[in-house]
């Protein structure tokens, strides 16, 4: 009997060690930083006022054109987002329709391409020089601004960039449609239009008004699309702002950075609490059933297959061959052709020790991370799911907090979370380890969710047996949930480096010379005017990404539904 109570003990404090070590890694790299930052806003001004440092810089002029063109360019991009992707989703999930699998991928394409990509792809595109336009008589004029640089301009890419997430918030909520709902309809005499109108559109409009306001909360944050765009146009924006005050003035100006900073995480919680209010109130419970089998489409078979490619060709695949033109033509303003096509950009860059530097340095930090999350997420899902620990419950929540807010809001909480010298450590600022630690907090949630996922389909007598036998916490672990949840890991880990490599937001604010990323790479040599060899890192990198999806698209069979989004489409 005494060993038995020992045995017990000895397994739960297992446990709560694994709990305890887990809530430590949260708390240095999530909780503390972001705490340390809202401190840094909420600091008394000058002459000692409270909140006076907010308060001056909620006053300045600055801060409220940067305010308001945020607000604008955002609304802009909603409108954008939810017709593209409530339009996009009631077509391709509505219809049966040849070649959705490769559909969908490219309506989710603008998820797996950076913002600083995404945002120089269309600066070819629609420039005097584009490789694609100029051709056909349609671009601008030479000498003339291009029209990409505006607010006008930010706000497009942006509705773009985040209309994915309109089109799987409106997905989600047909495929949860029972066909029992269509059938009653069309035995009332219900054509189909206003079966379409009357049934489905009311059903899953609340879905599309959530994705709507994820899309406003993404793009509030944004910082790719508004730096490429926004600088050059003279268009500010408050993730723009902050970034040209640290680069602009240093560390010494992270108290009213962070002031900008709380402004943009009031708009993201402010989003997301809306969000959860359309979702509460206006969905309607349909009960359950057979999943809705797609319309025939008839004779429109045709016309909407070409609509929906045209619209896809417009958005996603002309840009990006507007990109490959200009990496491909041996100087801006040079037309392409059989002639003037030439690989020596791509030769250069691949010579250039800074972009091989900053290939390098972007591979191992993400590798370095994906590796770290994932081995940090499965003991995660083992305290959140198989022990069903209610602070592990409560971590998983502040898990999400760093993927939540805009990364700009991270980046500047890791400054000042690791620019004092700290014990141990020391100082992280302008090292690799600042970069990493920051990947880490933010990333972390794109392993973790597909591993939580995984770990709620298995057996609980699985790890019951093995308590009775004795097994400790990391045992049962290693024996048991890793293997089972190893898929799910890999493809989470294998997300987090298709994100990480081209990632901007938070290495714009956070590299140091000899520590530059790919995205900073783009981005400098952009604004150097080498705009040919940015066209060619950015092709280089995407290609990257390209097969990281091909790689992930081959764990498939063994993930839980509904991990790899491309792969979903209605029945």
């Amino acid at each position: 009997m005494a060993a038995d109570t020992a045995l017990r003990l000895n397994r739960r404090g297992g446990e709560h060690l694994l709990v305890a070590l887990i809530a430590f890694y949260l708390l240095a790299v999530s909780v503390w930083p972001l705490a340390r930052l809202f401190v840094e806003a909420l600091a008394p001004g000058d002459d000692g006022r409270p909140l006076g440092l907010m308060t001056e810089v909620l006053a300045a002029r600055s801060t409220s054109r940067a305010f308001w063109n945020t607000l604008s360019a955002s609304a802009g991009s909603v409108a954008i987002s939810a017709v593209l992707g409530l339009g996009l989703a009631l077509v391709t999930g509505l219809f049966a329709l040849r070649g959705r699998v490769a559909m969908t991928f490219l309506i989710l394409s603008p998820l797996l391409i950076p913002s600083q990509t995404m945002a120089l792809a269309w600066i070819e595109l629609t420039g005097s020089s584009s490789p694609i336009l100029r051709p056909l008589g349609l671009a601008p004029p030479p000498g003339t601004t291009n029209p990409i640089y505006s607010g006008g301009g930010i706000a497009l890419l942006m509705g773009i960039e985040h209309m994915p997430l309109v089109f799987l918030a409106v997905r989600a909520a047909l495929l949860a449609l029972p066909g029992d709902l269509v059938e009653a309809a069309r035995v009332a005499g219900a054509r189909r239009a206003r079966i379409v109108a009357a049934v489905l559109l009311p059903l899953v409009l609340p879905a599309a008004l959530a994705g709507s306001v994820l899309a406003f909360a993404a793009a509030v944050g944004n910082f790719g699309v508004p730096a490429l765009l926004g600088i050059p146009g003279r268009f500010p924006m408050l993730t723009t702002l902050i970034y040209q005050r640290l680069n602009g003035f240093g560390p010494a100006m992270a108290g009213q950075v962070a002031v900008l900073a709380l402004i943009l995480v009031a708009l993201a919680l402010a989003a997301l609490a809306l969000r959860s209010l359309l979702l509460a109130r206006l969905s309607v419970p349909v009960g359950s059933g057979a999943a809705m089998t797609p319309f025939e489409a008839g004779r429109w078979r045709l016309p909407i297959e070409a609509g929906v490619w045209l619209v896809l060709v417009v958005i996603g695949v002309a840009p990006m061959l507007a990109l490959t033109g200009t990496a491909l033509s041996p100087a801006l303003g040079v037309p392409l052709t059989a002639e003037t096509l030439t690989f020596a950009n791509f030769s250069d860059v691949l010579s250039n020790p800074a972009v091989r530097r900053a290939f390098g340095n972007s591979l191992s930090l993400s590798l370095a991370a994906a590796i770290l999350c994932a081995l940090v997420a499965v003991p995660f899902a083992f305290a959140r799911v198989v022990l069903r620990n209610p602070v592990a419950r409560g971590l998983d929540w502040l898990a999400d907090g760093p993927w939540v807010v805009p990364g700009t809001v991270v980046a500047l909480a890791m400054i000042l979370a690791f620019l004092p010298p700290r014990p141990l450590i020391g100082s992280l600022y302008g090292t690799m380890a600042i970069l990493l630690v920051a990947y880490l907090a933010r990333f972390l949630p794109l392993v973790l969710r597909p591993v939580v996922a995984a770990a709620e389909t298995l057996d609980p007598a699985l790890d019951e047996a093995a308590r009775i036998f004795g097994a400790g916490a990391a045992r049962r672990v290693l024996a048991i949930l890793a293997p089972a949840v190893f898929p799910a890991a890999a493809a989470g880990a294998l997300l987090i480096v298709m994100t990480a490599l081209n990632e901007l937001t938070l290495s714009a604010l956070l590299w140091s010379s000899g520590k530059e990323t790919l995205g900073v790479m783009v981005f400098a040599l952009q604004y150097e005017g080498n705009s040919t060899a940015a066209a060619a890192v950015s092709v280089l990198s995407v290609g990257m990404v390209l097969a990281l999806v091909l790689a992930i698209d081959r764990l498939a069979p063994w993930l839980p539904p509904g991990t790899l989004p491309w792969r979903v489409v209605p029945r």
